[in-house]
């Protein structure tokens, strides 16, 4: 069985550019093959002696050698997780070349960004061998973090994309529910076939069932000509019923009949109408409870929950957020729509925040800071006031912070009380991240080394480095 290896391969057309991403491989103590010939490239990457799987960053190239190299990549029996590493913001690749990508780095590219490639690359080595690496990174991509719960989610949908079992989404508003439909679909036998959303709490009970039936001419007042409905145009692929909690006791009735039976009548017709349609549902209701109060039928339950996937709230994968935060201010930078940092006061309030509108209000305030502080730093203080807790204390940080030359202030050991008391979650989140950092400092860091100052394993201090996004200061990031 391939294994993750200590290595990485870095390929562009200029010497200079592949041996300065060497060296920042080689300082996260990881070995660098430097490249710039493709014959030489596919020798590493087809190496029958290596059956490690390791990461290739690209640099950047003109579209017409770029193609040639995926080209040849991709026609390789081994998937390896490819990176590109883009020169200059908001130069958008061409669609055909970035799905070939796992992901896309700066350059050069900064300790934390290099330490994600290391854990996307062993998550990417985790994964079902029967989804080729482009697919994987958009469903890596589309359901970003690394937290447990996340993970799950995926194995939930790479385990039953390939059958024809209805799934019933389950998770509170904004966790992002159409996306594991979406790529349920994506990495299903129907993925060439329609997907067809339909959110049935949107929709008047009156119209609902034109909508997902259709109609004749002349069935109803409107009616001026006859119209297909979401069942026929989703006829092959997926039809997603969004708030299905919401829908009326009496299109429940034709609902069920339909997935019994895969036929129905257009409004004002008596003629069936057959159908091959995969069902996909979705709720931020509890439906067991809605049974028990005879608002949602039993059997159409039954019927829906055949494979559940719940998506879990923000507040319950907190470690998720920074990458989330990343890959928000990626896709802002890829559209051309802006681009901002965020320092770590930031990023640790919104830590701590309990977001009631789960991964959509995270993604719209990202959006909202880009538009009021475009290609700034955004502070603690610039977040909006319910996203500022124990703010006196965190104004004290942040003041020190910049008499400190821009690094965060952390208290000191013989630090007291406050006589209004403190937050001790935060209190000894930096606390931890001032230790992580002296050992660091200390070690040169030389991530080795400052584990075991610190008595942690390697893979230990690695991961917290990226939770708490620590790289050294003469790196930059995005955060």
């Amino acid at each position: 069985m391939s294994v993750v290896a200590q290595r990485m391969v870095v390929f562009g057309g200029d010497v200079e550019d592949i041996r300065q991403v060497a060296s920042l491989v080689n300082f996260l103590e990881y070995r660098a093959d430097a490249v710039i010939d493709e014959a030489r490239l596919l020798e590493l990457v087809n190496d029958p002696e290596a059956v490690e799987i390791f990461p290739v960053l690209i640099t950047e190239l003109n579209e017409a050698r770029l193609t040639a190299v995926l080209d040849l990549l991709t026609e390789q029996p081994k998937s390896l997780p490819i990176y590109f590493l883009q020169r200059y913001q908001g130069a958008a690749l061409p669609a055909h070349l970035e799905k070939h990508f796992f992901g896309t780095l700066n350059f050069p590219p900064s300790y934390s960004e290099l330490v994600n490639v290391v854990q996307e690359t062993e998550l990417f080595m985790q994964s079902s061998q029967n989804i080729r690496v482009d697919q994987f990174g958009a469903l890596y991509k589309h359901l970003a973090g690394n937290s447990q719960r996340i993970n799950h989610v995926r194995e939930m949908i790479k385990q039953v994309a390939a059958t024809d079992a209805t799934v019933l989404i389950l998770g509170e508003s904004g966790t992002g529910k159409e996306v594991v439909a979406r790529n349920t679909h994506r990495f299903s036998t129907r993925a060439d076939k329609p997907f067809v959303p339909v959110n049935c709490g949107a929709i008047p009970p009156d119209l609902l069932e034109s909508e997902l039936f259709g109609h004749e001419k002349g069935s109803f007042t409107g009616a001026i000509s006859a119209r297909q409905g979401r069942f026929e145009i989703a006829d092959g692929g997926t039809l997603f019923l969004d708030e299905i909690g919401d829908m009326p006791l009496s299109m429940q009735v034709k609902l069920l009949r339909v997935i019994q039976e895969r036929t129905f009548e257009r409004v004002g017709s008596s003629r069936s109408i057959s159908v091959d349609v995969r069902i996909i549902a979705a709720t931020h209701h509890n439906l067991e409870q809605l049974v028990t109060e005879g608002k949602f039928r039993m059997d159409l339950y039954y019927r829906l929950n055949v494979f559940p996937i719940e998506m879990p709230p923000l507040r319950e994968r907190v470690a998720d957020i920074p990458i989330l935060i990343r890959e928000f201010i990626n896709k802002l930078v890829r559209e051309k729509r802006g681009a901002l940092k965020l320092n770590e006061c930031a990023v640790a309030a919104l830590c701590k925040y309990y977001w009631p509108g789960n991964v959509r209000e995270l993604s719209n305030l990202i959006e909202r800071m880009s538009i009021l502080y475009p290609r700034q730093t955004v502070k603690w203080s610039d977040l909006p006031e319910r996203l500022r807790p124990n703010q006196d204390w965190i104004a004290e940080l942040e003041s020190a912070a910049s008499l400190n030359d821009g690094n965060v202030f952390y208290p000191p050991g013989d630090f007291s009380l406050p006589p209004d008391g403190l937050d001790l979650k935060t209190y000894l989140t930096e606390l931890e991240m001032s230790l992580l950092t002296q050992a660091l400092d200390q070690c040169g860091w030389v991530v080795a080394r400052a584990a075991k100052l610190l008595e942690l394993q390697r893979t230990t201090l690695v991961e917290k480095m990226r939770k708490y996004n620590l790289s050294r200061p003469d790196e930059t990031t995005i955060f």
